[in-house]
């Protein structure tokens, strides 16, 4: 189902990258700037050659962006494509490669070190995912993720299971459960029908979709309501998808590869992975109860 906002109803793209080594994969909320006009987030960038630039710092305000890359300190990620703040624990992040590899980091200043790195569970046949999510609730730690899916035979898998961590700090999945997700928008034959989740406070589950003809495009893409993630007292996570998803926002000629609710707020931070181009951010307003 097609909602009414437009694309353009809330700020402007604003540049992040120039090239394909600097398009914004995933998108992680660090906090508020000092002075309460801006917000510092990291981002992830899907090289896959060695001494390429795997993590930023963006600092995003309506009319200005500010990027710096992080030192990684730790074994080297291939294609990372998301990354996820971990609540409870200021400073620690969940960071997803392509492939299904987890790195838990710990940030300081302008250096992630990795703590620890362990493979997501139940890794499907082709799985490809770009998408990783945590939700917290009545006192527990859930994790979503999705492989991407591709086109009209291949819908999403979108994956969800409880989440704690052992005392060496390598992050322990429960029991998998699995839904299956296919994009409104885009209608292109090789759209991406999860390229990322974000979850609003209240368990709305926000994905963004997406269509890539190649490095030059054209592109585009989508934000979408899909659904409810809830976590129970015992930990049992249960995920309700709507049918049809509503379409909260199309992006023609953009390929939204990052969607990220900013906490106590209706916003959300949007970045794209536009190849040749570079990548993009802007923010809109998706994320309210």
């Amino acid at each position: 189902m097609l909602a009414a906002a437009p694309a353009g109803a809330d700020g402007d793209w604003q540049k992040v990258g120039g090239d394909a080594r600097s398009g914004v994969s995933g998108l992680a909320y660090e906090g508020r700037t000092e002075d309460g006009t801006g917000v510092h987030v990291l981002a992830v960038h899907d090289n896959k050659r060695s001494g390429r630039p795997r993590l930023s710092r963006i600092t995003h305000r309506e009319g200005s962006d500010g990027i710096a890359p992080l030192t990684w300190d730790g074994a080297e990620p291939v294609d990372l494509e998301a990354i996820e703040a971990i609540p409870g624990m200021p400073g620690e992040y969940l960071a997803l490669v392509g492939r299904g590899i987890v790195y838990r980091l710990k940030v300081t200043g302008s250096t992630a070190t990795v703590v620890e790195y362990a493979p997501l569970p139940a890794i499907g046949e082709g799985d490809d995912f770009e998408s990783f999510a945590l939700v917290a609730q009545n006192g527990k730690l859930a994790a979503l993720w999705a492989d991407r899916g591709a086109g009209a035979d291949r819908p999403a898998t979108l994956y969800a299971a409880p989440l704690t961590f052992a005392s060496w700090g390598q992050p322990l999945f429960g029991a998998v459960t699995r839904r299956a997700f296919r994009a409104v928008y885009p209608t292109d034959g090789g759209r991406r029908h999860i390229s990322d989740i974000s979850v609003t406070g209240s368990g709305r589950i926000i994905v963004s979709s997406a269509a890539d003809a190649g490095d030059e495009g054209p592109f585009d893409s989508a934000v979408s309501d899909v659904g409810r993630v809830t976590v129970s007292e015992a930990g049992r996570v249960r995920v309700t998808l709507a049918a049809p998803a509503t379409v909260l926002g199309t992006f023609p000629q953009y390929k939204a590869e990052a969607v990220e609710c900013l906490p106590g707020s209706a916003e959300v931070l949007l970045g794209t992975d536009d190849e040749n181009f570079g990548g993009y951010v802007r923010s809109m307003s998706f994320c309210g109860s």
